[in-house]
């Protein structure tokens, strides 16, 4: 399965985000890849709305992991940015935030890219200052995330 999509605000791409995230099961590893100030951190609010997350959602950069408790699903939201190996990742617990059976977005994904094999990717691409190309790769369930 692949999706694409354009957004032209930030409020698009958390709506995108939270589309997505209303059809999640639980269990499922999200991989962000884009570039610094991409939209990953507004992606991932959206995802959070969608599972009923009423918290605030943040970027982990200097925390590793966001845990958000209260919807559905619990969010488990990582930052890999100042992890330098899959190996890092299993010291800090991963395969106990798997077992929870929660949703995993992991920011800076490609850095401990041995862990994330079955992941479903999300690719953010900066168009514009604004404009964002959204590229949903993976076994993600079968939806219509029309804007």
């Amino acid at each position: 399965m692949r999706m694409q999509f354009i957004t032209n605000t930030t409020e698009e791409t958390e709506r995108i985000g939270q589309r997505f995230g209303e059809k999640l099961r639980g269990g499922e590893v999200i991989a962000y890849r884009g570039d610094l100030g991409a939209g990953k951190t507004a992606f991932t609010r959206g995802l959070a709305r969608g599972l009923g997350i009423t918290m605030r959602v943040t970027s982990p950069t200097y925390t590793i992991v966001n845990e958000y408790i209260g919807g559905r699903l619990p969010l488990f939201h990582f930052d890999m940015y100042r992890l330098g190996s899959a190996d890092d990742l299993f010291d800090i617990g991963w395969e106990d935030y798997l077992r929870r059976g929660g949703v995993c977005a992991v920011e800076w994904s490609e850095n401990v890219s041995e862990a994330m094999e079955d992941a479903i990717t999300v690719e953010i691409e900066k168009l514009s200052d604004e404009s964002r190309k959204i590229t949903i790769e993976g076994s993600a369930p079968d939806a219509d995330f029309g804007i």
